[in-house]
């Protein structure tokens, strides 16, 4: 992303590239247990044709966190009070637990976004970092295509640019802020306003530079998931060697695109994270509803069917992000809070019906002893949804809910029944499900 292509302090502007990108895109809970709790079963709830399983057993991917970017140079910085909403993980917070930042291509600016980083650790975040362009020293122009003044890393000066990367990781561990992984190039191949790079550029650098970096390297970043940027890196063992996280943006990106068969096969040791995205658009309110629900099932559908680790959004503190410019969570950033606040770093997606009813969407996580299910309804109607908990043992239930009227509001607890326990999702809702 970039200030031009996104939205400038002041201007507004947007790119019609991106919007024509972004245009190819799929555009209270009661529970039950073994007898009824007052209020459960709602008039027109339909029962769900297939019960969820959930089982405990069948682990997949390991989860490192829910998070977002920030970017003081372009919308200035998160207040003292913003930066305890975005990463605190109580009632009223978002708990993030993964914080983005700039790589400044000028040391001068490189403690900018300092403070935010080290509260973010205080409370628990993990921060990563990405770069959008090298020192100019470093940089040559050349003609692509109709832009005759794109950019890209001179050949000659991949170790310095190492070195440079090598450099601001360590400024920042020398001032309290230890770094997970750092980036070779934000969207290396959406590069109009920042440094192009090709796939085999890419995993040059990766082969002969990337090895002396002293954190997690991240690569390619590809803006819409385009696997021709990451297919020669996992091709390539000694690029692959070189790199810790394959990190990709979902702009515009189909559903159908989400897994990566090619990973699978080859990624083995390495981590899946999605770095960057907003969703549905940068146009609406983020309180707009239902279609706030649409970040719901775009997390679902990148835990799921992508099977990331991580789930990255743009700007934290925007009109359409997760915290209004206001510094009060939207409903956007209420439906990210299912997620974040209760799926911790280091759960451990496991398998669970997916999709029980045309609307609706399910994912589960398993942290130590407990369970944490995640439940989407885009439906009109609410749905009596029964679950079973495989592989697992659980006594009671607690509950959060989002619709039209609450955020993440806490909707009590009930017990659990030899595994098994209804809930009964309202039209347009999405629910948080913790078993103890």
């Amino acid at each position: 992303m970039t200030q031009s292509r996104n939205e400038p302090v002041s201007g507004e502007r947007r790119s019609p590239s991106r919007r024509s990108v972004l245009a190819t895109m799929g555009a209270l809970p009661i529970l039950t247990a073994a007898t009824s709790v007052a209020g459960a079963s709602r008039a027109g709830a339909a029962t769900a044709a297939t019960a969820v399983v959930v089982d405990a057993s069948a682990r997949r991917q390991t989860i490192r966190g829910f998070g977002g970017m920030s970017h003081s140079a372009w919308i200035g910085d998160l207040t003292t009070a913003q930066r305890d909403t975005a990463f605190g993980a109580g009632d009223g917070r978002l708990g993030l637990s993964l914080l983005r930042i700039p790589v400044p291509e000028d040391r001068s600016a490189w403690s900018r976004d300092m403070a935010t980083a080290r509260r973010a650790i205080e409370l628990g975040a993990t921060v990563i970092a990405s770069p959008w362009n090298p020192p100019s020293s470093m940089v040559e122009t050349f003609v692509r295509g109709s832009q005759t003044n794109a950019r890209r890393l001179r050949h000659d000066m991949y170790g310095a640019y190492a070195q440079h990367l090598n450099d601001f990781t360590a400024f920042l561990r020398n001032n309290g802020v230890n770094l997970y992984g750092i980036s070779v190039q934000n969207e290396p191949d959406y590069a109009q306003d920042w440094t192009w790079w090709t796939p085999a550029e890419m995993v040059r650098f990766l082969r002969e530079n990337a090895g002396s970096i002293s954190t997690r390297v991240i690569a390619p970043e590809s803006f819409q998931y385009l696997k021709n940027m990451s297919d020669p890196i996992l091709n390539d063992p000694a690029a692959l060697a070189n790199v810790d996280v394959i990190g990709a943006h979902l702009y515009g990106t189909p559903f159908a695109n989400f897994p990566y068969p090619l990973f699978k096969q080859k990624g083995a040791g390495k981590e899946l994270w999605m770095t960057e995205v907003y969703y549905p658009n940068s146009t609406d309110s983020a309180d707009l509803w239902p279609q706030a629900l649409d970040v719901g099932e775009h997390i679902h559908r990148a835990m799921v069917d992508a099977e990331f680790q991580a789930y990255i959004w743009w700007y934290i503190r925007r009109s359409y992000g997760p915290m209004r410019e206001d510094g009060r969570i939207s409903k956007r950033g209420a439906c990210m809070a299912h997620f974040a606040r209760f799926v911790r770093p280091g759960s451990v997606r496991v398998e669970a019906t997916a999709r029980p009813s045309s609307d609706v969407y399910v994912s589960a996580y398993r942290s130590g002893d407990s369970t944490v299910v995640v439940a989407v309804n885009k439906g009109a109607s609410a749905v009596s949804q029964q679950f079973s908990l495989a592989n697992a043992s659980a006594s009671s239930v607690s509950s959060w809910l989002t619709d039209a009227n609450r955020n993440v509001a806490s909707q009590g607890v009930t017990g659990v029944s030899n595994g098994a326990f209804t809930v009964s999702l309202p039209a347009r809702s999405i629910t948080t499900l913790v078993t103890a």
